[in-house]
């Protein structure tokens, strides 16, 4: 295993000068961070039945004192806020257990029980934060489960509170906005292969933590490991103003659709005179495009919907928390935090806007547009999850898309091909990585990166392009504010030195896929169709549901799966006959196997059509190169 290389003199320039440009002598966050404590979980680790540890905040005991000089003083800040766990009071009867995971998970207690909100990513750390709400608040029934939005890490762990019969019983209520359900789990199956690969690089999950490693992802420290589950919601909340009463408790809900998740809502809790902000307005400026990919989110929205939550609840507001970092309390501070968030969200829209229209593009724009004074000196506008520079290329393409209107890049070669071209124009590969090691040694890294991405993608056996390129991007991780840029820099020089690790962790849950509507699961086998091995198939499968009465028509030809709920005449080629809870199975894992029948499942017709099928499904790979061709 190749050993991490010290911080280059140009970057501990860099890492000076930006300790004497920030206001570090602002450590009100700090104060925030700690309030409250009651206690903190003693070890720090959380393992899985198995014993495999899933997550360990002990790791980032290293967090104490100033920044070194592979990591950039803002970032270090602001981990080792993330990094301060434990069980806090917010305000009595509202109780959060930090730093066990990457979100938080709140406890808001009623007349006899409790209602948990955002119950973390996965069952493991779920269940060692609520036996730590309980060792010190008591064995409180859960009587509603509120999921704010529909991002794995605020429902993933919700077994860990709580399980299904609960649920059918009728003694647990789950809320969530509008559209929930959908949003949670396509996002997680559509492109989820991909995301959860490139999750890997932006969370830093092969990473040693320490401070030439992981040191935390900004908007939490990282993911845990266990296991991703999900049930369904019973309540769904459908409009601002709705509210709901659990346990003596009052929420008034707000919707926030298409801000940090296409189904998010913001709650009011009028008892307490607080305000859980869900994702809409933490201690960094959330991202507009996450690295791992996801559709671009609208700033020009998210920041009417915080106008709108200071309009509502703003008067009476005495404490804002969130489902990651800290609280924010006293009524004066908790709106300037909510204000400067919603003008930070709309100051990027509407400057990228204006420079956009001026006819620069999206990495002009970056390089040019500067936050006012007094955001940028606001540490909570500070980029550590979502940066300027990638917010304003997202905003760009929510806008314009992906071409910049040159014409030299509406057809351009790709990456593999440019890269020779480009090393042939540096007269071959020993000359670009001659220039590249000039432009490291002048600090010039990303000029360095780009020149040596080309000769790495031209020549991936190259080794002194690939240990300088690896060498390269680490010293760009150690210069980065942003903690996913900083774990995406070390990812790949990790990989350019030992290889792919593949994807630690997926959220393609069991849970996940069970949840998956007919027509979900349709789309997602449609996706898995290698479309020029099927060019010259064409069958017909009928799929009849033996508990709810539906019935589907999939027609596979010219490549593609279609499918229909309309009536259709004639025979299908087969007919596959099954109860809804039976489908996932059948449809992600199961066509053409010869076990079908053991799970009620009934073929009528010509069973080798189903086999057909299976054939020409290509599943995407989870370990597909990043760093090299």
């Amino acid at each position: 295993m190749s050993e991490p290389k010290p911080a280059s003199e140009s970057i501990a320039a860099q890492q000076r000068e930006a300790l004497a440009g920030g206001p570090f002598e602002d450590t009100a966050d700090f104060d925030d961070a700690s309030r409250g404590l009651i206690a903190r979980r003693e070890p720090g680790a959380v393992t899985a039945e198995d014993g495999r540890v899933v997550w360990d905040n002990d790791t980032y005991a290293f967090l104490e004192g100033e920044a070194p000089d592979t990591v950039n003083p803002s970032l270090w800040r602001q981990s080792r806020l993330n990094a301060t766990a434990g069980l806090f009071t917010v305000v009595e009867g509202i109780y959060q257990v930090r730093g066990m995971d990457l979100s938080n998970v709140s406890f808001i207690e009623g007349d006899e029980g409790v209602i948990v909100i955002d119950p973390l990513l996965t069952a493991e750390t779920a269940a060692a934060a609520h036996a730590l709400y309980r060792e010190h608040r008591g064995d409180r029934p859960v009587k509603a489960v509120v999921y704010t939005h529909s991002h794995a890490d605020h429902f993933g762990g919700v077994k860990g509170v709580i399980n299904q019969e609960d649920v059918d019983s009728g003694a647990v209520k789950v809320y969530a906005p509008e559209g929930f359900v959908e949003h949670a789990v396509a996002e997680n199956v559509y492109a989820g292969t991909a995301m959860s690969r490139r999750a890997g690089y932006m969370y830093g999950a092969a990473l040693a933590r320490g401070p030439q490693g992981a040191v935390g992802a900004g908007l939490g420290q990282t993911t845990s490991t266990g296991t991703v589950t999900l049930i369904a919601p019973t309540d769904e909340v459908t409009a601002t103003g709705q509210e709901a009463v659990v346990d003596g408790v009052r929420m008034v809900f707000q919707m926030a659709p298409d801000t940090e998740a296409p189904s998010e809502m913001l709650v009011y809790f009028p008892g307490f005179k607080a305000l859980c902000a869900a994702e809409d307005a933490t201690h960094t400026f959330h991202n507009l495009l996450t690295l791992r990919g996801a559709v671009v989110r609208d700033p020009h929205g998210w920041s009417k919907y915080l106008t709108e939550t200071v309009d509502l609840f703003g008067a009476d507001l005495e404490v804002v928390f969130a489902s990651h970092h800290w609280p924010t309390w006293g009524n004066e501070r908790a709106v300037a935090f909510l204000t400067s968030q919603r003008d930070l969200y709309a100051y990027v829209h509407d400057q990228t806007l204006r420079l956009l229209n001026q006819g620069l593009t999206g990495p002009e724009i970056a390089e040019e547009l500067v936050l006012p004074p007094a955001l940028e000196r606001t540490w909570s506008a500070h980029g550590y999850y979502g940066s300027l520079s990638h917010n304003v290329k997202a905003i760009y393409q929510r806008y314009l898309g992906w071409f910049d209107g040159n014409p030299a890049n509406l057809w351009q070669h790709t990456p593999v091909e440019r890269a020779k071209r480009y090393v042939d124009l540096a007269g071959g590969a020993e000359n670009a990585v001659d220039a590249a090691q000039i432009a490291f040694a002048a600090g010039d890294y990303r000029w360095a990166a780009e020149v040596l991405n080309h000769v790495v993608f031209a020549d991936p056996g190259h080794a002194d392009a690939r240990a300088l390129l690896a060498d390269t991007y680490e010293q760009l991780g150690y210069g980065s504010e942003n903690g996913t840029w900083r774990n995406f820099f070390l990812s790949g020089a990790t990989e350019l030195r030992e290889g792919n690790f593949g994807t630690p962790t997926a959220t393609a849950s069991h849970d996940m896929l069970g949840q998956l509507t007919p027509e979900l699961l349709f789309d997602a086998l449609a996706i898995q169709v290698n479309g020029p091995k099927a060019w010259d198939e064409h069958l017909t499968v009928d799929v009849a549901l033996t508990d709810t009465g539906d019935r589907y028509r999939l027609r596979l030809s010219n490549g593609c799966l279609t499918y229909t709920k309309a009536a259709q005449p004639g025979a299908a080629d087969a007919t596959v006959s099954a109860p809804a809870k039976a489908l996932p199975s059948i449809v992600l894992g199961g066509l053409g196997s010869d076990n079908l029948a053991s799970q009620g499942v009934e073929i009528t017709g010509d069973a080798e059509v189903l086999r057909r099928l299976a054939a020409v499904l290509d599943p995407g790979d989870p370990d597909f190169d990043i760093v090299t061709p």
